[in-house]
């Protein structure tokens, strides 16, 4: 991957869905869709294959996956799956990639599983090991490498500890998150810069959440770190049903315009992501939109009667 090349995973589809209140038609979840690849994306976290009863909002998962992929064969769509039986069901449904997670810290992890992070590890290498015979793409979430909601801090040599079992696994692509959004640039630049002196640069990828405001500054530290493959929502939308106080996810046009004010090249058209988001915003009924929307709404506006 260049030097001046971003990758960026759209993960509004499941990410940003999943904690809304309002229940998404299929038909409205595939036009999301359909606007983020005619916006050029095509990297997206599709959908998680979980239970309906614990995650309403995803139960549509099957259908949403075999019509994208029908549709958009070109572009990468990840399933995020918890066990053994949600990749059961994401290969039913025709998943050629899947996202499992790790959660470092072990009050975290109980919130989300019930489990411990060393009793999560046995599971998802044996569904590593099962993906790899299978042909299909793995993506690893380290999750909550920076700060938990129940304990704080988290200490950098745990979250490697954890990086390290995960990138033995073999995994594809390994992403540390931020689900609460509390991390701040320096340690995240600390962490990552780590992480790209151990494993491959170009199979790391950073997840983060915009509660305190950091989240451009965080993505930024990253990259400045060597990452090049960035997560972001449209609009801004997102949260984590298992992490009190996460608030929404980076925008995805925020990090666009960043990414080409300094002259990345993320292959996203800009003014094509923005309408996305007002094609997008009557389905979830409340103005949505990254940091960067009141400028992009006053050069609109301006364009629209002929100022410069």
């Amino acid at each position: 991957m260049g030097d001046k090349l971003l990758k960026i995973c759209d993960v509004s589809p499941r990410d940003g869905l999943q904690n809304e209140k309002a229940l998404i038609s299929t038909d409205d979840k595939l036009a999301l869709i359909d606007g983020l690849v005619e916006s050029g994306l095509d990297y997206i976290e599709l959908t998680s294959f979980v239970s309906p009863k614990a995650v309403p909002k995803m139960a549509d998962a099957d259908e949403v996956l075999r019509q994208s992929r029908a549709k958009h064969p070109h572009v990468r769509f990840t399933g995020l799956i918890f066990n053994e039986k949600g990749y059961e069901r994401a290969r039913a449904a025709n998943a050629n990639a899947v996202a499992f997670v790790l959660i470092v810290s072990d009050s975290l992890s109980r919130s989300n599983s019930g489990k411990t992070a060393d009793e999560v590890i046995e599971s998802l290498r044996q569904i590593a090991r099962r993906a790899k015979d299978e042909g299909v793409w793995v993506r690893a979430y380290l999750a909550g490498a920076w700060v938990c909601p129940f304990e704080g801090q988290v200490a950098p040599e745990r979250a490697l500890h954890y990086a390290d079992k995960l990138w033995g696994m073999g995994v594809d692509e390994l992403c540390a998150t931020d689900p609460i959004g509390h991390a701040h640039p320096a340690q995240v630049y600390d962490l990552m810069l780590e992480m790209a002196r151990r494993y491959d640069p170009q199979k790391l990828a950073i997840h983060l959440h915009d509660t305190q405001a950091l989240g451009l500054a965080n993505a930024y530290a990253a990259m400045q770190a060597g990452i090049r493959i960035v997560d972001a929502s449209l609009g801004g939308l997102g949260g984590c049903p298992f992490a009190p106080g996460a608030a929404g996810n980076l925008a995805t046009e925020d990090l666009v315009l960043m990414a080409h004010k300094m002259g990345y090249e993320t292959g996203v058209d800009l003014e094509r992501l923005w309408q996305t988001v007002y094609d997008f915003e009557p389905v979830i009924g409340r103005s949505i939109g990254g940091r960067s929307r009141a400028w992009w709404d006053s050069e609109k506006a301006k364009s629209a009667v002929g100022l410069p």
